[in-house]
Order: C-alpha cells, then structure tokens, then sequence
C-alpha cells in the first residue's frame, strides 16, 4: 500500500489490469493445492543451519529489523528469526482477507459472482486500478479478489471489507490459531479503524513471521478453507506480478506469493514450488533506507534472502517439473 506511485508503476499497474480483464481471470484454472504433486525430481534434504546462519548474516548487516519463518512442507523442517514477534503487514494482510472471502464463500454467505459498486467516496490512492474506474462501476467479488491480491488494488480491498466485515477476518484468523494476525482498517482509511491503538502502531495489519508462513502452510496443503478453495487462491496468488524482493533473484521459479510496502516496511511471504514445496515469509520493519527505489536496502535484502532459501533447496527446477 505504498504512499507514492511514479508513473511507470502506474503504467505497470494497468497493463497487468488489462491483462486481467482480457483474460486472466477467464483463464484461470485452480493450480495450488491440485497441483502440489509439482516435482517428480527427489526431494531435497536442505542443510537448514546453514540456511540459517547465511539468513542470519544477511538479515545482521540490515539497517533495520529482519525477521524471517522458513518451513519445508516435505520434511517439516522449520527455521525461523524472531518467528513470533508481531510486524507491520502492509499489503500482505490482503491473504488473511482473500482467505476470510473464500472460507464465507464456502459457507454459502457469500458468491464469486456477487457484484460491487464502485462509488467515487469509495475509491482511495496508492496501489490499484479501481480508483480511476467510472463512478458506478460494477465488479464481482471474485474480480475484486483478484484486483487485490495480484495488483494489491487498494480500492478492491476496501470494497471487499465492507461487503464481509472487518471482524470477520479476525474471526477467521483466530479460527486458524492465528491470534495475531490482525487487519485494522480499510486502505487509507484510518477513521474506518476496529483497532485504533494497533493502527497507530502497525498500520494497516499486523502478523508475525511464523503466523503468516503457517497460514501459507495451511493453504498449501488445503487446510485453510479446503482443497478447492484454497488450490483457487493459490492460483490468484501465483499471479501476483511483484518480482523485486524475494522473487527477484528466484530465476522464474513458480511461486505462490503476495507482498506488501510502506515507507518503513517492507513484506513478503512466498510459498515457492521447487523440488520440495517452501513456505518463506520475510517481514522488514524500522527500515533506515525510505527510497522508493527498486535497489533500496530492504528489497536488495529480501533479495538476497529469497536467493539463498532457493539455492539452499537444490535451486530452480527444470520447468517442466515445476
């Protein structure tokens, strides 16, 4: 959800919208779950103390606050720096809210196919394509859900949390064992706030490390809603076209992922599809270096730790196997 957008951002935000519109959505077929068998290559036995240590090391020379949760879902390995301490989410709250959408969708209290208005009070700034839509504009739950979670339309979210309720995704969260995971307001909407002691320190959401990779966890192995709906969400996540921080060195490995960025905080969880499935969330707070620049620190940081968990586990698969 980041406060300024340049021009080229803005051009990329709508080429991948109409990408979207012409076929993304129409196309789509739910991968995640359904496709979890992604590798017939042996599973790799990562050296997962010397992840650590190279994690560790890069995180140690970062002017701010790293903290990590790496898991292996084919030998339950688990590695982790400050796992349980709470951060700032930035957009990456937008999965706990796509998440809360498909569990009503499963409960029948909610369809794909419901439609929302577009209204100008409606429509808020930084990531998205929906502010600049005409006033009176209809999207189904399903397009919004795709907006937000490919794009981080921030327009799209709101619209989706005023049609489910904020409290629902704590509800939800809670649900999962997830007693920290929290999101407090619409986008740019602090006054919509169900928390406003949390906003003023955290903002738009709130996570810890081990939470957010438990919650990726859940979705991968279809635990989160069930298999169907939670193979669909992987699907919409694999298209999230951000490719500057974790992904930004992962040499096109398919990946399930959603990031989030302020001028402090910077956020991502992947569940990557190498020879072993790898859930890696990297979440970066109190970040001395502010430039929104594709070669700040953070993201070079972030960088640098989503090449090292690839290379620990055996590196890029062919593509066919992936």
């Amino acid at each position: 959800m980041p406060k300024h957008s340049t021009v080229a951002s803005r051009i990329t935000r709508i080429t991948r919208f109409a990408a979207f519109v012409m076929g993304g959505v129409a196309a789509c077929a739910p991968s995640g779950v359904a496709r979890s068998q992604v590798s017939r290559l042996p599973i790799v036995h990562a050296d997962t103390s010397a992840l650590r240590r190279v994690l560790d090391s890069i995180a140690d020379a970062h002017h701010g606050v790293v903290g990590y949760s790496v898991i292996d879902l084919e030998t339950g390995a688990h590695i982790s720096r400050r796992g349980d301490e709470t951060f700032p989410t930035a957009s990456l709250i937008k999965v706990a809210i796509l998440t809360t959408v498909y569990d009503l969708v499963a409960k029948g209290q909610l369809s794909l196919d419901d439609p929302l208005t577009v209204l100008k009070i409606d429509q808020v700034p930084g990531s998205g394509i929906v502010q600049f839509l005409h006033n009176g504009a209809i999207l189904t739950v399903h397009d919004a859900a795709w907006l937000m979670s490919t794009i981080s339309d921030n327009t799209a979210t709101n619209l989706l949390l005023d049609r489910i309720i904020i409290r629902r995704v704590w509800a939800k969260m809670d649900s999962l064992g997830l007693t920290h995971t929290r999101v407090h307001s619409k986008t740019f909407l602090r006054s919509s706030s169900v928390a406003p002691d949390s906003s003023a320190k955290y903002g738009f959401g709130v996570t810890t490390p081990n939470e957010m990779a438990h919650l990726f966890e859940l979705l991968a192995r279809g635990k989160a809603v069930n298999p169907a709906a939670d193979s669909a969400m992987l699907d919409i996540l694999e298209h999230n076209g951000t490719d500057f921080m974790l992904q930004r060195y992962a040499g096109g490995a398919r990946a399930a992922h959603k990031d989030g960025e302020t001028d402090e905080v910077r956020t991502e969880c992947t569940l990557w599809y190498l020879r072993n499935r790898v859930v890696a969330c990297v979440l970066t707070k109190e970040n001395k270096d502010q430039r929104w620049i594709l070669d700040n620190e953070p993201q070079l940081t972030m960088a640098n730790m989503g090449l090292a968990i690839i290379n620990a586990f055996g590196g890029v698969p062919p593509a066919k196997t992936q």
